[in-house]
């Protein structure tokens, strides 16, 4: 087991330095534009793909870094370039994660590779969890899938919401209920193959931030998808159904659902998302307030000022320490037993929406115009309070991990 350290090695520190010449040189220069035209930037990706950054290969090895930095580090400086961006760029690891986390090793080596093309053919992947009536409530979802015993075929009939990449993916990984009666526990997880009969883009949203991701939704009508698609296979399910129905009836302990899993694993990394937001709009005020005179002198030497902007660093680095805990204790197999991973993205993603209007206001009218970027920050900064479980569900999450009591 890695000891835990703020000090990265030789090697991820050139890895960050070759992310941020990446966000500076490519990412950062383009950022305005694709918000504008609210479209997936499919050049910036292709760039990305060519010097390796959206590849297979660089995610597994910052996935398996064993000091667990090397996803949390690689967000932050994808991040720190522009976030609708730098989404459309990791958004497929969202899906990876889901087969990373609940596929056999079959299901991996088989879809993980289709996910991301290469760089002379890029695909992108979606993981479709939500749904209209099923967000925070995952107890809710109505899509289903049922289980065609005579062709080896599930049935999968459904609208996903709030997709990343959703209806424009190469492969699409979708939670659905196999057994409404367990609920959250009667969920599995599914891969939709390319071309697909059935699996189709529905309302593409316009968002308030992030703007250059696709968000969609999903619809699955009548989609047979082969036995060999359920995530972990049949057996496997099978008998994890049967141990929830048993426990039912006791009334025993949680039993963790699919789409659950996909989240504990990636919310350390949304927060360092975050802190990269954080880190950017921290950086843009500083920058402004040694250069903005007024009075006679730089606005800095105002404590009003100042003070803020001490404040701005220190929340950017307990952000960080928070997210590098919690993303070195997953990696070394230690249980989040105050629910580390949901106090860091809780931490960073707040940080990231107070930091980002502290920099509006210390730009002032500045700061509320599009010749800055603090304002698509900060509209950017509002979806971490949002996806991937809301700032009111990480409480909630927390608060029922150290009291243990069911908390509503």
């Amino acid at each position: 087991m890695a000891e835990f350290t703020m000090e990265l090695n030789d090697e991820q520190k050139e890895v960050r330095d070759w992310l941020h010449g990446f966000a500076a040189d490519v990412i950062r220069p383009a950022a305005a534009e694709w918000d504008e035209r609210e479209e997936t930037p499919w050049p910036v990706i292709q760039e990305a793909a060519k010097v390796g950054i959206y590849s297979l290969d660089f995610y597994a090895q910052q996935y398996f870094d064993p000091t667990g930095l090397g996803i949390p580090m690689a967000m932050e400086e994808l991040f720190w370039g522009d976030a609708g961006i730098a989404l459309s760029i990791v958004g497929t690891g969202l899906a990876a994660v889901g087969v990373l986390a609940n596929g056999t090793e079959e299901q991996i080596g088989t879809w993980i590779p289709q996910m991301y093309g290469d760089a002379n053919d890029v695909k992108v992947a979606a993981f479709c969890s939500s749904e209209p009536d099923a967000g925070s409530d995952v107890a809710s979802m109505r899509t289903r899938a049922v289980y065609d015993e005579t062709k080896d075929e599930w049935v999968i009939n459904g609208t996903k919401t709030w997709a990343t990449n959703g209806g424009i993916a190469n492969v699409h990984v979708v939670v659905a209920s196999v057994d409404p009666e367990l609920g959250s526990k009667g969920h599995a997880s599914f891969i939709i193959p390319p071309n697909t009969p059935g699996c189709s883009q529905g309302q593409k949203f316009k968002k308030h931030g992030i703007r250059a991701s696709h968000t969609a939704e999903v619809i699955l009508d009548n989609v047979r998808v082969p036995g060999s698609c359920l995530l972990g296979g049949k057996e496997k399910l099978d008998e994890r159904l049967a141990r929830a129905r048993e426990k039912a009836k006791k009334g025993g302990e949680r039993v963790k659902n699919a789409a659950m899993a996909t989240f504990e694993a990636s919310r350390p990394a949304v927060g360092a998302m975050a802190v990269g937001t954080a880190r950017a709009a921290y950086e843009v005020a500083l920058d402004y307030a040694r250069t903005r005179e007024q009075f006679g002198r730089p606005i800095i030497d105002n404590q009003g000022v100042a003070f803020q902007l001490a404040d701005m660093a220190t929340s950017v680095d307990a952000a960080r320490l928070m997210v590098w805990r919690a993303s070195w204790m997953a990696i070394n197999g230690k249980p989040f037993t105050a629910a580390e991973g949901s106090m860091s993205k809780l931490f960073a993603s707040e940080t990231a929406k107070k930091v980002t209007a502290q920099a509006i206001q210390i730009l002032g009218g500045n700061g509320y115009t599009r010749e800055y970027p603090v304002e698509r920050m900060h509209r950017d900064a509002a979806i971490y309070t949002i996806f991937e479980g809301t700032s009111e569900i990480q409480r909630l999450v927390i608060a029922r991990t150290i009291s243990g009591l069911p908390i509503r």
